[in-house]
């Protein structure tokens, strides 16, 4: 409830900060314009109503809010005479919507300088034309700005999943060719030798012998565990002694084959006791080949598996096949994400999922959450290749924390100096050198998570243990209206 408002005293005018150095003129058309009032508490504007008001404190306490997810937070609680709040940016007209960008609400019976947007913005024009136009200035350089590396912090996110994604598609391509060609040579050598033993003199029932041998040796390739490298490397001998034995085939380049492929005396005494021994030497070459192009066979199918997996995760980062807003699951993309950016990572960083796999999916923006965690981890990285160990562990870790999901990057890097922590979340405040840092990926990500989906991010560090908390709501309010963007 709004009282009734009473006179306005130009000399009370002075004593407050914002108008002590104005003439007795200039204090008098503020009291012609505007008026002294009294407010129950309670509301006295509210965020995205029209901003047709300039409030000035006299005296009382007010609270300042956000809406947030559509829950109010406060920003502020102040009982200091001479605080503003409303329409300030009148002064820029249509040049930007003209709404109250924050709640204002009486936490007590105060009073008020009440000054008409209109009043407020034709005395800044009149008073302070010069003070305008360096406002204008700054209030939209500072937007173009924001804007401009803004969009470079982005393409520096998707720059780093690039890198990443080229590196790891190269190593599992590269195999791919690499054992494609090799497999070429492999039937060519094939071919020649069972040339051979369909030359030799022999039954036609060796012949389809050989054949089912064949299918037998490719069925039992991989059944066996792999052996440890002590283990593999005694196989090895025993294998190569048993060929030398029997003077079958080269043991030197069949028995590793054999042991890679979990084949070892007891095959090959299968074979001895199968076939005739004039054909044993000729046998064990042909289905040696036969091993090798299965193994070739092998690493092929892994390698392009490999790049399958990529490309889903890339597919999975991008979701550019998805809904831009729908329920996801946390685990899901941050597997994407920690995979597009392992080459950022490196060897000298461990990672540790500690996942909580109850956790129900969560209504959001899948791809704006992507960047986040790609923003997050790529500080961790940063933090930690730049430390005296060059490298660490990073452990991200996910848990329910009431009617929220928390999701926790926690770096092992020397940590946020702590005058320094109050600030990483400001636009272009960064702790990186010039030209490696733009000081807005923090910015942007504390966007996505508070105003995009009514969540909140914290920082807490300490040398040896820095963590970014993320948290957002199970069930959230639908975004039926629009919200700013990062």
């Amino acid at each position: 409830m709004t009282t009734r408002p009473d006179g306005c005293e130009e000399q009370e005018l002075r004593t407050l900060f914002l108008f002590e150095k104005l003439t007795s003129d200039q204090l008098a058309q503020l009291c012609r314009d505007g008026r002294a009032q009294w407010f129950d508490p309670g509301p006295v504007y509210r965020e995205g109503d029209p901003a047709e008001s300039f409030y000035v404190l006299f005296q009382g306490a007010v609270v300042l809010s956000r809406r947030v997810g559509g829950q109010e937070v406060d920003v502020t609680r102040t009982s200091a005479p001479g605080v503003y709040a409303g329409a300030f940016q009148a002064y820029l007209g249509d040049q930007v919507p003209q709404v109250y960008n924050n709640s204002l609400r009486a936490a007590e019976r105060s009073r008020f300088f009440v000054l008409p947007a209109e009043a407020f913005a034709r005395m800044m024009h009149e008073w302070f034309p010069m003070a305008v136009h360096l406002l204008e200035g700054l209030f939209f350089g500072f937007k173009s700005t924001q804007e401009a590396i803004g969009q470079r912090e982005r393409l520096l996110a998707l720059g780093s999943v690039t890198a990443g994604l080229t590196h790891e598609l190269n190593n599992p391509a590269a195999a791919a060719m690499r054992a494609t060609s090799a497999l070429r040579e492999r039937i060519a050598r094939m071919r020649r030798e069972y040339g051979a033993l369909a030359a030799a003199p022999h039954r036609d029932e060796d012949l389809a012998r050989l054949s089912e041998l064949q299918d037998t040796t490719v069925g039992r390739i991989g059944q066996a565990p792999p052996p440890g490298p002590l283990q593999a490397a005694d196989l090895e001998d025993e294998a190569d002694d048993w060929l030398a034995e029997h003077e079958a085939a080269d043991g030197r380049q069949l028995a590793p084959v054999l042991v890679q492929a979990g084949l070892g005396t007891d095959w090959l005494d299968d074979i001895a006791a199968a076939v005739p021994g004039h054909l044993l030497g000729s046998a064990l070459n042909w289905l040696g080949c036969t091993v090798e192009a299965e193994l070739l066979l092998g690493e092929i199918e892994d390698a392009t598996h490999r790049i399958a997996a990529l490309v889903g995760a890339a597919k999975q980062y991008s979701q550019l096949d998805r809904a831009p807003y729908r329920n996801a699951d946390v685990h899901e993309l941050l597997d994407s994400t920690l995979l597009l950016l392992a080459a950022k990572l490196g060897p000298g960083i461990t990672v540790v999922r500690d996942y909580d796999r109850t956790l129900p999916a969560v209504p959001g923006y899948p791809a704006e959450l992507n960047q986040v965690w790609t923003n997050l981890i790529d500080n961790a990285a940063w933090a930690m290749h730049r430390s005296a160990a060059g490298g660490g562990t990073l452990t991200v870790r996910t848990a329910r924390d009431g009617d929220r999901v928390l999701v926790e990057f926690r770096d092992t890097g020397p940590g946020v100096p702590a005058d320094v922590r109050s600030r990483v979340f400001d636009p272009f405040f960064t702790t990186k050198p010039v030209g490696e840092g733009t000081g807005l990926g923090l910015d942007i990500s504390w966007r996505i998570i508070v105003n995009r989906h009514g969540g909140d991010l914290r920082l807490t560090s300490a040398p040896g243990d820095t963590r970014f908390q993320v948290r957002l709501p199970i069930d959230p309010a639908p975004p039926d209206t629009p919200q700013e963007s990062p």
